[in-house]
């Protein structure tokens, strides 16, 4: 290993090399290959910082000697030397994964700064007061990167400084009274390590090199790779790069621009700069940044070369671009360019756009959009029409709007999410460890930042709301409030913002549904001629029938007539059903629930006319649909020690003794599904009944109706073709008796072993399997989900034991593998079988990937899902074919 190559000069990497190099550095590289003006560098590869953690922490044999022969171009370059008190050479030391993770990693500029190439730089730049800002910049850098002293500590020295000296601005203060804060600076580095600062510039950039190395194990790297599903194995590249300096005087400047607006999607540069400073400035939201638009009447000429350099990136790259610039005395330079993080409503508007000015194709452009993040788009918004009490507004810097509890501290934020309840994050600003709390807040509200803050660029990746610079709230942390003029904002207290405004309301406002827009469509109308793969949705009214199809839905792949049971109107008669002594009792209860029925199947029928609708008969166990034994026993207490009524009492005591009957030790796995209604076929013969005569009336009224009655829970041929039969007569009774013809047909759900196991023979007497995934994971891995997720599932997946969560990400490797055998089973009996999914696997990608790839017909979610669903569908065959 001692001759492998660690490093490699910007010169010697390209665009495709981002695995080696990192996205920062593959793209440095390549903009230094097509000629753009990138200052000098070198990287440091993501392999060494692998081998770094098989070495146990340590640099593998060769780096170093390696970055010392590189650094020594990097001096030949630019005419200056390391070290050298006359003429120092500087450089930023910054991370760069292979995917991008803004804000999780850490950056160290203005290294190679000591005592004496300070005064180098001061004497070259004609500025002492721009050295001494630059070395207490990198003091501080140092000291909470590469040592690990915390931020404030620097932070309390410079306010306090800028107190005393009378200013409001860091770059009000003189040469004298920055000299002032570095001594304070190395005064807590020695304090706070024990040893004084190190003046060595070697020292300093090995030390810097171990810290990125390093931080790709901190907290917040952790929790941002397990929230977006990053590889832990990828490692981080080191950009060493030559300083350019931003903050040389007022014509200088740093900035952050996007090449299209990535809140919106709108083709215009989207960005901030600050004259006269370094590039943490801008994300850190110390000052208030400038829209890029106003460079073009501060510096014209600049502007127009960076928005040629944009122009010919997006072009380049295919893909909306997020850049770093500098301008030092009047000269572009570019930091950084990558694809640009951007809200679901900004990437469809991209991706659509970019189709029609023929820069990608419409495969390219489905593959462009997260199939998650349309998530974002399908929540409820604020109602447009409802007064609301706006307090104060900040910046709009994600779109989307939320409510809840004002928290001030990012892990009360997670402690509080996690238990369910909904917060508002609201910081002066937030940083990268911040991450577990933004994870779990609602939406984010800050005092200080820009468009292109910490906080703006994470929230946008995750979709959630963000308003930013709200300057005119002040935060006290001391008594966990807020205040804005005379109002005061305390933790626990209700607050709503609105991300696509910028406003902040007082309590909880009023929510729409959302609209999906004419790109949203189209994209949607794309994926939909390139999918294979059926899309259907879970649909229980009506209501839900008629959202499914707005969505695009081909179909109804799950009605639960056990919801329809819940209704207070109904909730009586199904317990008279359940507490019938006998079976002319029970009939009776049934034909009281029988219109009921017949009028939600008409109308979830009717909305989905000409599209196949399945109806799965009850399911759930029929103690479910009765009192709690528990509060029963309470009642009964309450009336015996007060005397109460003797016949309510008795009713009372018989309800409990019947409940108590039919209660059971593991209901999941009891008298449920096709059990009961081979124990009370009139159950299942009214429900058939019910769906018949709806779709005798719809027939009647010249609709065309598909109806699949759908038996649960089976474990066996016989148990659906006793219940096939039970069906069958029903229909042949309805049609004999309205003199009305109908089709239909009879199917099962796959949701236990041992159907999967034996699908062939259960597929004689089926004409569709539906995989009811929920029970089928319960079942296989044995989980039962409530506890699982409760007690235990967390750990499995915290620990890798499990890549994820079973219920949310189908098991491919188990539950899959009964899928399959499945599929192929019932196909070797009915070469045409329809199969589906029906669980909320339905609507999850990974999932949706791997029916494509097992041959399913359809997936069925639930109706918000449905346009999730048809773009993984197009995704899964644009990948795999």
């Amino acid at each position: 290993m001692v001759n492998h190559k660690w490093v490699y000069t910007f010169e010697e990497g390209r665009a495709d090399m981002k695995d080696l190099l990192g996205g920062k550095g593959a793209n440095l590289a390549e903009m230094t290959n097509i000629g753009l003006p990138v200052p000098p560098g070198i990287i440091i590869t993501t392999e060494a910082c692998n081998q770094f953690y098989v070495e146990n922490r340590q640099f593998p044999p060769g780096m170093e000697e390696q970055v010392r022969e590189k650094i020594k171009t990097l001096e030949a370059k630019t005419g200056k030397r390391f070290g050298d008190p006359e003429n120092p050479l500087l450089v930023s030391v910054r991370s760069g994964a292979p995917i991008s993770m803004p804000g999780m990693m850490d950056t160290v500029l203005n290294l190679g700064l000591n005592d004496e190439t300070v005064q180098g730089l001061a004497r070259a730049a004609g500025d002492r007061r721009f050295a001494m800002d630059c070395y207490r910049r990198f003091l501080n850098m140092f000291g909470d990167v590469v040592l690990g002293i915390e931020h404030v500590k620097f932070e309390r020295v410079l306010e306090t400084h800028k107190e005393q000296c009378g200013v409001n601005f860091d770059n009000q203060l003189t040469a004298e009274q920055w000299q002032y804060v570095v001594e304070e600076y190395k005064k807590i580095i020695e304090r706070e390590t024990g040893n004084p600062f190190p003046q060595d510039p070697m020292e300093q950039l090995f030390n810097a090199v171990y810290a990125v190395f390093n931080s790709w194990n901190n907290d917040r790297a952790i929790v941002y790779r397990k929230v977006n599903k990053i590889a832990d194995t990828l490692g981080t590249a080191v950009n060493v790069q030559v300083m350019v300096f931003g903050n040389l005087g007022n014509d200088c400047g740093t900035g952050v621009a996007f090449t299209r607006n990535p809140s919106t999607g709108a083709s215009e540069l989207y960005g901030e700069y600050l004259i006269n400073a370094q590039g943490e400035d801008v994300v850190a939201g110390i000052r208030t940044p400038q829209p890029i638009a106003t460079l073009q009447e501060e510096m014209p000429d600049v502007y127009r070369q960076f928005a040629e350099t944009c122009t010919l990136l997006e072009k380049h790259y295919k893909n909306m671009q997020d850049i770093e610039f500098t301008i030092e005395r009047g000269k572009l330079y570019m930091l950084q360019t990558r694809n640009g993080k951007r809200t679901a409503q900004a990437a469809i508007k991209i991706a659509v756009d970019m189709v029609n000015e023929g820069l990608i194709s419409r495969e390219e452009a489905v593959m462009r959009v997260e199939p998650a993040h349309l998530d974002h788009l399908l929540h409820r918004r604020i109602d447009p029409n409802v007064n609301l009490e706006v307090f104060a507004k900040g910046l709009p810097a994600s779109p989307g709007a939320a409510s809840g509890k004002v928290v001030f501290d990012a892990d009360e934020a997670e402690k509080m999410g996690q238990e369910g309840q909904k917060v508002i994050l609201v910081r002066t600003e937030t940083t990268p460890d911040d991450i577990h709390g933004i994870v779990q807040a609602q939406g984010i509200l800050t005092s200080r930042g820009g468009m292109t803050s910490h906080a703006a660029v994470v929230a946008r990746g995750m979709g959630k709301p963000c308003v930013c610079g709200c300057e005119a709230i002040r935060i006290d942390y001391d008594n966990e409030e807020f205040m804005v003029g005379g109002l005061t904002v305390k933790k626990g207290d209700i607050i709503s913002i609105d991300g696509a405004t910028g406003q902040v309301m007082l309590g909880e406002v009023s929510m729409i549904d959302p609209e999906l827009s004419a790109e949203f469509q189209q994209l949607l109308e794309w994926a939909d001629e390139i999918r294979a793969l059926g899309v259907r949705a879970n649909a229980d009214t009506p209501a839900d029938a008629a959202k499914a199809r707005e969505f695009g839905a081909e179909g109804i792949g799950l009605t639960r007539t056990e919801h329809m049971f819940m209704a207070q109107d109904r909730l009586p008669i199904v317990q008279e059903m359940i507490l019938a002594a006998t079976e002319e009792e029970r009939q009776k209860a049934l034909d009281r629930l029988l219109p009921m029925q017949e009028e939600d199947f008409y109308g979830i029928l009717k909305a989905m006319e000409g599209l196949p609708v399945t109806i799965r008969l009850l399911d759930p166990p029929l103690h479910e649909f009765l009192p709690n034994a528990e509060e029963l026993m309470v009642e009964i207490n309450t009336l015996r020690l007060t005397g109460g009524d003797a016949g309510e009492l008795q009713e009372k005591e018989e309800l409990l003794r019947k409940v108590r009957a039919l209660s059971e030790f593991n209901p999941m796995l009891g008298h449920r599904g096709c059990r009961l209604g081979i124990t009370f076929p009139e159950v299942y013969a009214m429900q058939a009944r019910a769906i018949f005569q709806a779709v005798v009336r719809l027939v009647r009224e010249g609709c065309k109706v598909i109806p699949e009655v759908e038996i649960p829970l089976v474990i066996e041929q016989n148990e659906l073709a006793f219940l096939r039969e039970v069906v069958e007569k029903t229909a042949e009774d309805v049609m004999r008796e309205t003199g009305v013809r109908f089709e239909y047909t009879v199917g099962t759900m796959i949701e236990v072993p041992r159907a999967a196991l034996l699908a062939g023979e259960i597929a004689r007497v089926a004409e569709f399997f539906s995989f009811g995934t929920n029970d089928l994971t319960q079942t296989t891995l044995g989980f039962s989900r409530d506890d699982a997720e409760g007690k235990f599932l967390n750990e499995y997946v915290e620990k890798k034991i499990l890549k994820d969560n079973p219920f949310v990400v189908l098991d491919r490797k188990g539950v899959g593998k009964l899928m399959q055998m499945a599929v192929q089973a019932g196909r070797s009996v009915k070469p045409d079988l329809l199969v589906g999914i029906c669980g909320e696997h339905g609507g999850e990608p990974s999932s949706i990937e791997f029916c494509h790839l097992t041959g399913l017909n359809y997936v069925s979610c639930s109706p918000f899902r449905v346009p999730i669903a048809r773009l993984a569908a197009a995704q899964a065959k644009v990948k795999n074919g």
